[in-house]
């Protein structure tokens, strides 16, 4: 049995929770904490699929301490996810987190206990991942590498480095006009990448509507270090239509086939972070994504917000945020 607890994030796809769950009952952990959303009722169906993916955890039979934190409203995926994970740390010391679409290899599990135990007391470790994404690269002589990277697609933490989470980004004024960016990514297109993404999280949930990149800014802020095996222990299978930020099933990481994690373990002999293996990780996971270069328009329009006045920045964002909604709504815009 595994005396780590874990945590499992549902929703509405029955199918998919199935899946994670049969995972977890090979483990059988002791604990399991089950965080769900509630439905959103202008969805036809979607009470019905978030009983039926609820239904599912009421299939524990090993012995374990089932505890359920739901929603009957729904939340969005960065509050519901964001407080389901402090919940859990008001009840452990540390946790082995999975959503509803990551099917972990059985060795998962066994690799975040023994990294959980390993850096327990090291707080310059905050975060230990389920895949690095290396896809072929030549590994080094070891199970595993220290990164800057936080991927959320299966991994686990401790109470100690999730007390410095904060949903709202409050200290990135502080940080925003800093080379704290530059300094971490050594790539200015990566660090207009994430100042983007934390000016947008910073004027509200709303623009975003998810609750990692917080985490990563987090263990940033900290100089936190994430362990990551350089096999995928995890696969994604949530890529399609129904999915809330996944949707492009042709995506390079959808449905990875999963490795088997060899024990004992082979540990690198120093805590500092692999720089070629993080430009490999950015390749593969964030670059992809990034599309192409921007335009000459919103170059200039970037360097223009960066030079306002956070509140100023914010308002603008704000109000252009409500602007589309307003536009939407009146079916102006798709």
């Amino acid at each position: 049995m595994l005396d780590t607890a874990v945590a499992l994030i549902i929703f509405n796809r029955p199918d998919v929770t199935e899946r994670v769950f049969a995972e977890i009952a090979k483990a059988k952990p002791r604990r399991l904490f089950v965080i769900a959303d509630g439905p959103r009722h202008d969805r036809p169906g979607e009470s019905e699929r978030c009983a039926a993916a609820r239904a599912v955890l009421d299939r524990v039979d090993w012995e374990c301490e089932v505890q359920k934190n739901y929603s009957e409203t729904n939340l969005g995926c960065a509050r519901r996810v964001a407080t389901g994970i402090s919940w859990v740390f008001q009840h452990a010391e540390d946790a082995i987190i999975l959503e509803d679409d990551c099917v972990p290899d059985p060795t998962f599990f066994r690799f975040c206990e023994e990294m959980l135990d390993r850096f327990r007391d090291d707080e310059r470790v905050m975060h230990v991942g389920g895949g690095g994404y290396q896809l072929g690269r030549t590994q080094r002589p070891y199970s595993y590498f220290f990164s800057r990277h936080y991927p959320c697609w299966g991994w686990a933490t401790w109470r100690r480095a999730w007390q410095h989470y904060d949903i709202g980004l409050s200290l990135w004024p502080a940080l925003r006009d800093t080379g704290w960016l530059r300094d971490i990514m050594h790539d200015e297109r990566l660090s207009q990448h994430w100042r983007r993404l934390f000016d947008l999280t910073h004027a509200g949930l709303e623009n975003v509507n998810t609750w990692d990149f917080q985490w990563t800014f987090a263990c940033w802020a900290q100089h936190g270090l994430s362990v990551l095996p350089y096999q995928t222990l995890v696969s994604n299978v949530g890529y399609r239509a129904d999915a809330t930020h996944t949707r492009h099933t042709s995506h390079p990481l959808a449905n990875l086939s999963t490795d088997h994690m060899a024990f004992p373990l082979q540990h690198p002999p120093y805590v500092a972070a692999d720089s070629e293996a993080d430009r490999t990780f950015a390749d593969h996971v964030i670059i992809p994504d990034l599309g192409r270069r921007p335009s000459l328009y919103r170059r200039l329009r970037n360097r223009f917000a960066a030079a306002m006045p956070a509140r100023l920045r914010k308002s603008i964002s704000a109000t252009r945020t409500l602007s589309f909604d307003i536009l939407r709504r009146a079916r102006v815009i798709p």
